[in-house]
């Protein structure tokens, strides 16, 4: 299971390995396997839902998630109408209700909120009468954006249980939202922020991004104590990427050490800062306020099997197989992507068309990725019982590779825990965890 040696001088920020295998990695599956053979045999107890809406009302200059910009007329209506047949094939295919059950769920996208309050209405309705999720008894984790989370919407969401709110800022500086192609007055964020905590949903998540072009190590601090000041249980911390076909896609070719750095130092700034105001690190980009009230799983929760997606730009997961519909990020071929989901009957959503099988080795790979990137690290008794190995014995020469950098606590006979230097170059370690397989894929895999 050994992968070939890895360059010492590679970027920190090479991938946020926040799901694995990535979706790039998917492939059409020409055996299209019905989701009633998928699910058969699957533990179907504990589920996670997830339902997605590709829509946003503007696009981030950074942004390479599948949404698409606005929708014509009717058209959030009739995505409404595919995900409802699409929750009701699904939960055709899961069998007896009285065994299936769901622990967690979750919208996301694009932007939930892009959703009229009537519209959510609907959402939580298909989540909970097509799919049988108790909302109001479960952890329910929404996205919004500033301009979508206006007080009936939010009204909404709190009534039908929502637990927890995150609200993309990136920045509280304007002229950095506007170097990141967000553009947003920071008016219009605070108010935002003020109809959330009326709302009183008891989680509040704040996202800020670092290495804006212009911004400093004053103004990266000014932005986390413009967060701060409203208290949020959560705050997350990002660095800012490049990607192909988004709208910062041109401003930056080939790599730029000098902007490794400037990420490095403000990840590090902000790390300090939020710590020593009594939040607790969880990930390189999570932080928790140390008083907060529990909320579930934390964001390493994708790692466990039985998680149902619904809507175009979600994957599901079974022990055997990740699967999800075709991916792109241009706006021709997502729009493309969607118009072929709203057209589908219910019998079009019986099969998985896209994905990839997970061997094994696969299945190890995850589980010690998606571990070992969390502050507590992976618990070798537990990798031993579920695999039968010890993971020095599956990734030795990886292990020694990130021991060496000083990435890797000493004494990892228990557990396996990254130093605080290996959680800030969380984004060059996952990747160094990938399999000649995925990687092979990812590499072969055209933008679109």
């Amino acid at each position: 299971m050994t992968l070939a040696p890895q360059p010492t001088d590679a970027s920190p920020y090479q991938s946020y390995v926040y799901a694995y295998p990535h979706k790039t990695a998917y492939g059409p599956l020409p055996d299209r396997p019905a989701l009633t053979t998928l699910w058969a045999a699957e533990p179907k107890d504990a589920l996670s839902l997830y339902l997605h809406v590709p829509f946003c009302e503007v696009r981030c200059g950074f942004c390479n998630l599948f949404t698409r910009i606005g929708a014509p007329d009717g058209l959030t209506t009739a995505y409404l109408d595919a995900l409802e047949r699409q929750a009701t094939t699904v939960r055709a295919a899961l069998g007896d209700s009285a065994g299936v059950r769901f622990a967690t769920a979750a919208f996301g996208g694009g932007t939930p909120t892009f959703l009229t309050a009537a519209e959510l209405t609907r959402l939580c309705d298909i989540a909970e009468h097509r799919m049988g999720a108790d909302l109001r008894a479960v952890p329910l984790s929404v996205e919004a954006s500033p301009a979508t989370a206006t007080a009936d919407r939010l009204t909404v969401l709190a009534d039908r249980g929502a637990t927890r709110l995150s609200l993309g800022v990136q920045s509280f500086v304007d002229t950095e939202a506007r170097a990141a192609v967000r553009p947003q007055r920071r008016a219009d964020v605070e108010a935002a922020l003020a109809r959330i905590r009326d709302a009183a949903i008891p989680v509040l998540n704040i996202d800020l991004i670092y290495g804006i072009d212009g911004q400093t190590d004053a103004t990266w601090l000014h932005s986390l104590d413009a967060a701060l000041a409203w208290h949020p249980e959560e705050l997350y911390l990002y660095p800012l990427y490049v990607r192909p076909l988004t709208g910062l896609d041109r401003r930056r070719p080939g790599p730029d050490p000098a902007w490794d750095e400037q990420r490095l130092r403000l990840y590090r700034l902000g790390r300090d800062h939020l710590l020593a105001h009594g939040y607790v690190q969880h990930s390189m980009r999570m932080f928790r306020r140390a008083d907060a009230p529990p909320e579930g799983p934390d964001d390493h929760a994708c790692q466990t099997d039985g998680m149902i997606g619904l809507g175009c730009g979600a994957r599901s997961y079974t022990a055997a197989l990740h699967y999800s519909f075709d991916y792109a990020v241009g706006m021709h071929e997502i729009r493309a992507i969607i118009d072929d989901y709203v057209a589908r009957p219910a019998a079009g959503f019986a099969h998985a068309e896209y994905g990839r099988r997970m061997t094994p080795d696969e299945a190890r790979r995850r589980h010690l990725l998606q571990s070992l990137l969390q502050a507590e690290g992976l618990a070798v008794a537990d990798y031993r019982a579920r695999f039968g190995t010890d993971p020095a014995e599956d990734f030795g020469a990886e292990l020694n590779r990130f021991a060496a950098r000083g990435w890797l606590e000493p004494d990892s006979t228990r557990r396996l825990r990254l130093t605080a230097e290996g959680l800030a170059h969380s984004d060059a370690i996952g990747p160094q965890l990938f399999s000649p397989a995925v990687r092979a894929a990812m590499a072969a895999y055209e933008s679109k």
